[in-house]
């Protein structure tokens, strides 16, 4: 399940939403990864573009992926203006056994920075600016590879 927001993540609020459902699912692990907004370069915030139909397929493929191994993933990320110090980014694997929910995290996020059609901006004085030097190129693309 992918959970879209405008703005800061309320982690609390999330996770204990995640927890609270996976109770009854008998899963042994629950295994989180929360970013958060670093305060460098002099920026307010991060803001954040989102191309939600790439975004579900892959999210899908990484749902069967997990499915294979009996484990559920879900995450949240934000859509546009996110304060430092704040979260724009959460991910939760649920899975019976705590080795499978601890690759997985490891596997998703890695794939999420390298591949998720999200697009960062920097926040200063009140501008936003594309973060090109902290952006991937997503495969498959066309005209999105040219930014």
């Amino acid at each position: 399940m992918v959970e879209l927001y405008t703005g800061d993540l309320e982690i609390e609020k999330i996770c204990g939403k995640w927890y609270k459902w996976s109770l009854d699912k008998n899963f042994g692990a629950m295994v989180s990864f929360i970013g958060t907004v670093r305060e460098e370069k002099g920026i307010e915030g991060l803001s954040f573009d989102v191309y939600e139909p790439i975004l579900q397929e892959w999210f899908a493929s990484w749902q069967k992926k997990a499915k294979e191994r009996g484990a559920v993933i879900k995450m949240a990320h934000s859509i546009g203006n996110v304060a430092v110090h704040s979260s724009s980014f959460i991910a939760a694997v649920f899975s019976p056994k705590r080795r499978v929910a601890l690759e997985l995290i490891d596997e998703f996020v890695e794939d999420f920075k390298a591949n998720a059609p999200i697009w960062k901006y920097d926040l200063k004085n009140g501008e936003r600016i594309y973060a090109r030097d902290r952006s991937q190129k997503i495969s498959g693309s066309g005209i999105l590879n040219s930014l």
